[in-house]
């Protein structure tokens, strides 16, 4: 339970509210440029296309059936977005749509009283959407409404895969450690990550926790905050031994993760290198990293987070979580309206089309566009669960804390115990 210390300090955090500076930021004024009408601040990651221009659309043709409301969109890479919603917490200042990544996050700005309770309204889209929702769920009352829901696992390049002899992707970590030997034999980098970013490469430490723990163990750890179970230690030994193979690109420790062809996931769609382990957006993003707009197109290829030996966790639980439009407490009723269109058959069809993620709605299941994409939706149905990534689960200070120790874990500079020490470390402060 969080404590009343905690609530305060919030509370506290929110009344000392800033100006931001990023424009188009919360909804002080409402009405349009030209004194009528209402104005909806929308900020999103699709800042490549087509995403970007399909957000366009969606934003105009909402505009054309709801005569005297404008929608002012900030379109911007996920790193500068969380870093500005980050800021825009802080301050008090946040756009009317915003993207939630749920669990602890999502409790933190319910506690802070910046979120509207969309539970009433939106009660159709819920419906439908099912259980999808319950990770916006706070005390039973649903905060925003998830359009994209999916799972981190690693996409390749089937070509260079063909290249260097290998016939099947690896289920195993040794075989995994094998076919990054075979990559590397063929001349070829075997595996890009966004360290620079941090969280690209936390993900392998939440992975290997996820292959080490038990459910049990991981469910109790988002409530008690105790990482005391020596699964975790294990965790950070498995990242050891990957990197002790030397598999990523040169640079890796300040590679940003999407942004531009020397990203990550520009190494990934331009051939530089076989593999990266990124979530369900990859196709998409990769579409707007390439000359052609198509990415890795039929070279795309992706298999899961391979098991590791003797690990008490199931080796088909995934990695994962979503992302969900939510309302901030100051917006216009419009706004609800509008995040409830973004949860329409008609703009998830085209979300799906556009293989800009797997989308919550079952309307527009059958329309995901990419052939790998469409077979997430099959291992997103199929896992006995889906963990939510640790950093949104467990709160931005302890998952803040936790992916600082495991950049300097990616950088030599930390051990698999410092790891859990820093996780533990924050935790405590938390009770």
């Amino acid at each position: 339970m969080r404590s009343k210390t905690r609530r305060a300090a919030l509370a506290a955090l929110c009344a000392g509210a800033l100006t931001l500076t990023a424009a188009a930021c919360g909804s002080d004024d409402d009405s349009s440029e030209d004194g009528s009408g209402t104005t909806i601040t929308w900020w999103h990651n699709s800042n490549n296309e087509p995403g970007m221009g399909y957000y366009e659309k969606v934003a105009k043709d909402f505009e054309a059936d709801n005569p005297g409301v404008n929608i002012e969109i900030q379109a911007m890479a996920h790193e500068d977005m969380v870093s500005k919603l980050a800021a825009g917490f802080q301050s008090g200042d946040i756009p009317d749509v915003y993207m939630e990544r749920g669990g602890g996050e999502l409790a933190d700005h319910v506690e802070a009283g910046m979120v509207r309770d969309i539970s009433d309204a939106a009660s159709e889209e819920i419906e439908k959407i099912g259980g999808s929702v319950a990770g916006w769920q706070v005390d039973g009352k649903t905060y925003a409404l998830p359009f994209s829901l999916g799972v981190v696992g690693f996409w390749y390049n089937t070509e260079l895969f063909e290249q260097a002899g290998i016939t099947a992707p690896p289920t195993t970590l040794t075989e995994l450690g094998d076919v990054v030997a075979q990559l590397e034999d063929a001349g070829i980098d075997p595996i890009s990550v966004g360290a620079g970013d941090k969280w690209p490469a936390a993900h392998y430490w939440y992975y290997t926790a996820l292959r080490e723990c038990s459910e049990e163990v991981l469910t109790d750890a988002v409530t008690s905050l105790d990482f005391s179970d020596p699964c975790f230690v294990k965790a950070g030994e498995d990242v050891e031994t990957i990197l002790g193979w030397e598999p990523f690109n040169p640079g890796f420790l300040t590679t940003p993760a999407q942004e531009g062809a020397t990203s990550a996931s520009g190494l990934l769609a331009t051939g530089k290198v076989a593999m990266e382990m990124q979530g369900h957006w990859e196709p998409g993003v990769m579409q707007g990293l390439t000359d052609d707009g198509k990415g890795l197109g039929d070279k795309t290829g992706w298999f899961p987070f391979p098991a590791v030996d003797g690990g008490a966790g199931d080796p088909a639980a995934a990695l994962g979580g979503g992302d969900a439009w939510a309302v901030s407490e100051e917006a216009p009723d419009e706004a609800v309206e509008f995040v409830k269109y973004l949860l329409s058959d008609e703009v998830q069809i085209g979300f799906a089309e556009n293989s800009m993620g797997l989308p919550t709605n079952s309307a527009a299941s059958d329309s995901v566009a990419d052939p790998a994409l469409a077979g997430l939706l099959e291992v997103r149905d199929a896992a006995p669960y889906v963990q939510l990534y640790f950093d949104t689960a467990f709160g931005t200070s302890v998952g803040g804390a936790m992916n600082d120790e495991i950049a300097l874990l990616f950088a030599g500079e930390a051990s698999p115990e410092d790891v859990v020490e820093a996780t533990q470390a924050a935790a405590d402060q938390e009770s």
